[in-house]
């Protein structure tokens, strides 16, 4: 008997000793795999700009990599398009996003929450590809019956349905944060005089004002980087302009186009597709930045 407990507390010990080997494997592995991403994308970037010129790529009006005659490889038509993709998502997912974690946090009974709170989470676990096909299919044609200009492929629909796709995303992160206000806050406006709406917006919103920021942020940058969706419905046109209602193409809908073969290994064109990577990496890397510089600024310690 003596030695079995012997015997288990040797077993334990041993555990211990290897536990934090592991753990530190794992994260040297994930260190490792992002150093090895990054440095592969300047890599490749730089050997892109051995054949084209800064000057080229940020300030052309142009993309237009596959002509033989004259291609032009400015990026601001993919940015372009990304952005108005983006600032949709916003429209749609921002205030939709609030609305909802305000409900959830202030007004939702526990059943009620219980039940809001797994549909929101089986709606940010459908598959992209299923919401571009959505897009495409079913928001297009009900668009096009109200804006007959509206062409197939557009900016529009695929910009309302990415925000339909990161409105779970605010409405959780926003519900989390304003779930996290002490109740002594909103006692205290109650006690004020305060109605339930006055206290969710003039109160617990300033309070949980750093989580919101950030869960919106996040959200964005989750729209940024979105690619199946744009790519289904959005088209394969870069154009520079502000027009929701024709074809567009993003910077990961570009990166699919070239991905799938149409650009042989070591020409300009399959270089090009890790110069607008790197773009994307930026692009999302300062969202990230942003997030954590408005939670820091904003964070409320109770």
């Amino acid at each position: 008997m003596i030695m079995d407990k012997k015997s288990k507390k040797s077993n334990r010990l041993n555990v211990e000793k290897i536990i934090p080997g592991l753990l530190l494997l794992t994260a040297i592995i994930s260190v490792l795999t992002t150093l090895g991403i990054v440095f592969t994308l300047i890599f490749e970037t730089f050997t892109f700009f051995d054949r084209v010129s800064l000057k080229e790529f940020f300030t052309a009006q142009k993309w237009y990599p596959f002509s033989e005659t004259s291609a032009s490889y400015g990026i601001m038509p993919l940015i372009s398009g990304t952005l108005k993709v983006t600032g949709i998502a916003a429209l749609v997912a921002v205030p939709i996003g609030l609305a909802t974690a305000i409900y959830l946090s202030e007004y939702a009974s526990e059943k009620t929450r219980r039940i809001i709170k797994p549909i929101l989470e089986v709606l940010a676990g459908i598959p992209t590809i299923v919401y571009g096909f959505f897009a495409l299919t079913f928001v297009t044609p009900i668009l096009r019956s109200f804006i007959p200009s509206l062409e197939i492929f557009n900016a529009l629909s695929p910009g309302i349905v990415v925000g339909i796709m990161i409105t779970p995303m605010i409405a959780s992160l926003s519900e989390d944060a304003m779930s996290s206000v002490p109740n002594s806050i909103k006692e205290g406006a109650f006690a004020l005089g305060a109605t339930k709406l006055e206290t969710a917006i003039k109160v617990i919103l300033p309070a949980a004002i750093s989580g919101i920021m950030a869960s919106i942020v996040l959200a964005l940058s989750r729209a940024i980087g979105e690619t199946m969706i744009v790519s289904v419905a959005g088209g394969s046109t870069p154009n520079l302009s502000t027009d929701v209602t024709s074809s567009i193409q993003t910077m990961t809908a570009y990166i699919v186009q070239v991905s799938t073969g149409d650009a042989g290994y070591g020409t300009t064109i399959y270089y090009s597709i890790y110069a607008v990577g790197m773009m994307l990496f930026l692009f999302t890397l300062a969202m990230n930045l942003f997030a954590q510089f408005i939670s820091r600024k904003f964070r409320e310690e109770y």
